[in-house]
């Protein structure tokens, strides 16, 4: 019996993967979950965000978007044409795809620009150390990993997650409704284009990892993935929870600003 992976299911149906990758996806779901059900995305999705937060929040977020692209290229030097079928798969995977995140960094500029934040304010990053931490990780397991760790760490948790709750705060229409109609699409474009239900790229991420690790990876790879894909979602989570501290500490004119509004 080949250890080799080759999907025949759906590329969009977990039943398609490994009983390890599902198993893998459950172990890690409620370290997920606390990221996507967030409440700072519950308040973002109701437009009640303070000022001050939004502002750190697009900040903070600023040098995982502006990097992502970077993180992907890290990735693309550790592969070699025809060594193993995974690599290959990546290899073309990870060429197609650097160049559309090179477009989100300017989908994020416009909807930060949105907020009154402009491009020297996320370059500047006059923000608590704690809401770098993320761009550290992704950096590090990115530059120091292996391929199927830092896909599995960036591409598959990262990319994941995110098209989840950005598909959770764009589900009401209530946060579009609060920019003025003439730069609601421009400010909504990085959302919307990760907000997609049909959003294939995290499975993509998933194929490739069940790829370059067969269907009977070794104890020590699993806790390995494992390992990496919690640690994003938690410093995902650090991130969330930072940026509430803004929202508990908002000033007195700001909160109401909000009760009238």
């Amino acid at each position: 019996m080949t250890d080799a992976f080759n999907r025949t299911g759906p590329l969009m149906e977990v039943g398609s993967y490994p009983a390890w990758a599902r198993q893998l996806i459950q172990d890690c779901s409620e370290s997920k979950r606390r990221v996507v059900e967030h409440e700072l995305y519950q308040r973002m999705r109701d437009a009640s965000l303070s000022p001050r937060t939004m502002r750190q929040y697009l900040i903070g977020g600023w040098p995982v978007v502006e990097q992502f692209a970077l993180y992907m290229a890290q990735n693309l030097t550790k592969t070699r044409f025809a060594r193993h079928p995974g690599e290959d798969m990546a290899r073309r995977w990870l060429m197609r795809n650097i160049r559309v995140e090179l477009n989100h960094a300017d989908y994020w500029v416009n909807w930060s620009q949105a907020h009154g934040v402009s491009l020297e304010d996320l370059q500047a990053q006059q923000v608590p150390g704690e809401l770098q931490a993320l761009s550290h990780w992704c950096w590090h397991t990115s530059s120091s990993d292996s391929l199927v760790i830092a896909i599995a760490a960036t591409n598959y948790a990262i990319e994941g997650a995110t098209g989840e709750w950005s598909a959770m705060v764009c589900s009401t229409g209530a946060y579009a409704a609060a920019f003025p109609e003439e730069g609601r699409k421009r400010a909504m474009k990085w959302l919307k284009m990760h907000a997609q239900y049909d959003d294939s790229h995290p499975w993509e991420a998933l194929e490739i990892i069940c790829t370059l690790a067969g269907n009977n990876p070794s104890t020590a790879l699993r806790d390995e993935l494992r390992r990496a894909i919690c640690k994003s979602y938690e410093y995902m989570y650090l991130f969330l929870e930072r940026c509430m501290q803004f929202e508990q500490h908002q000033p007195a004119h700001e909160r109401m600003a909000l009760l009238e509004d």
